[in-house]
């Protein structure tokens, strides 16, 4: 398999990873509804560079050290189910708290580099997305790649995050989808926060 056709497999494996609804994305959702765009493009940096952490980790075989260290890999899920699922109830409080119908002020409670730590955190905390990243490599990379096709593999992954992920907060952050947002915030956070909380328990749940 020469060079373009597996860049063009890694991207096309890699987007279908990357629309499928998760904790990445419901971050970003999150923050472009209720805080701005801004916010969520600053959560969009941060999951991307989780994004990259995890293609790099995959390039020089962490698997194998949660191979060697089941208990690592464990420790990791429930560190991240468990920040998750905080997230998610952090949003259900919230929404009892709140007005029904005010502004969406949201970006004064989350400032930038929050926001972008928000995006770094739950992408860092799911080994989930280690696993993936090396079954992606495993499938897609002949035995032994240069340094040069890794990098351009985490390069393709990065692209193709960065696009999606932009797309959805940049949608979200529209005048008019906050409008509708603001209308049915209390419920709309509830619910979030229940798939964040979902989440976060299938996580830690899973093996």
């Amino acid at each position: 398999m020469d060079t373009v056709a597996i860049l063009a497999s890694v991207a096309g494996i890699w987007a279908l990873g990357a629309i499928t609804p998760g904790p990445n994305f419901l971050v970003i959702a999150e923050t472009a509804l209720a805080r701005s765009r801004r916010h969520a493009l600053l959560a969009v940096i941060g999951t991307i560079l989780g994004t990259m952490v995890w293609g790099f980790a995959g390039l020089f075989g962490v698997t194998l050290l949660f191979s060697a260290a089941p208990w690592l890999y464990l420790a990791l899920k429930l560190v991240g189910g468990a920040y998750i699922a905080y997230l998610g109830i952090r949003l259900i409080l919230a929404s009892f708290r709140r007005q029904a119908h005010g502004p969406v002020a949201g970006a004064r409670g989350l400032s930038g580099p929050a926001a972008l730590r928000r995006g770094l955190f739950t992408n860092l905390t799911n080994p989930k997305t280690a696993a993936f990243v090396a079954s992606l490599f495993a499938a897609t990379l002949p035995e032994e790649p240069s340094l040069a096709l890794g990098v351009a593999c985490v390069a393709v992954m990065v692209t193709v995050s960065l696009t999606w992920y932009g797309v959805v907060a940049c949608a979200l952050a529209t005048s008019r989808v906050s409008g509708v947002y603001v209308r049915a915030r209390r419920w709309i956070d509830r619910v979030a926060g229940a798939l964040f909380v979902g989440f976060g328990g299938k996580l830690a749940a899973d093996g």
